[in-house]
């Protein structure tokens, strides 16, 4: 048997021959381009409440502007924004700013992990079960 199945979107897809057992349940989230561009812009606005020093502002401000500006192309660039995004954390985590801003920057940091679907994997295993 062969399957020949186009481009798919969805938040959980199984392809199967014969049968699928599934215990547990199963859960995606679909984000799409335009949610993504707001979870940046939220993000940008999350960092303005965030107390970091100087150092830590200014490169945070400047991953989360390589990110609104890769948005904005018309095929960005997935896998240079979820390096963008990973090192964003990082910054974060290191200053210990996500355990305390709760969803002001987790939120956005989610929905941009999503709309990364794979590439956002390793970001996602990074933020705290907060928001």
């Amino acid at each position: 048997m062969t399957f020949n199945i186009g481009s798919q979107t969805g938040g959980v897809i199984n392809n199967v021959t014969g049968d699928l057992r599934i215990t547990g349940g199963q859960h995606g989230m679909v984000v799409g381009d335009d949610e993504a561009r707001q979870a940046a812009l939220d993000l940008r606005d999350g960092l303005a409440h965030t107390p970091l020093d100087q150092t830590q502002a200014a490169q945070a401000h400047a991953r989360v502007q390589e990110v609104t500006t890769e948005l904005q192309s018309p095929q960005p660039d997935r896998s240079r924004i979820a390096r963008t995004l990973q090192r964003l954390t990082e910054l974060l985590l290191k200053a210990g700013h996500l355990a305390t801003t709760g969803a002001a920057l987790v939120g956005p940091l989610r929905t941009l992990g999503s709309w990364l679907g794979a590439l956002g994997t390793p970001l996602l295993h990074l933020l705290p079960v907060l928001a």
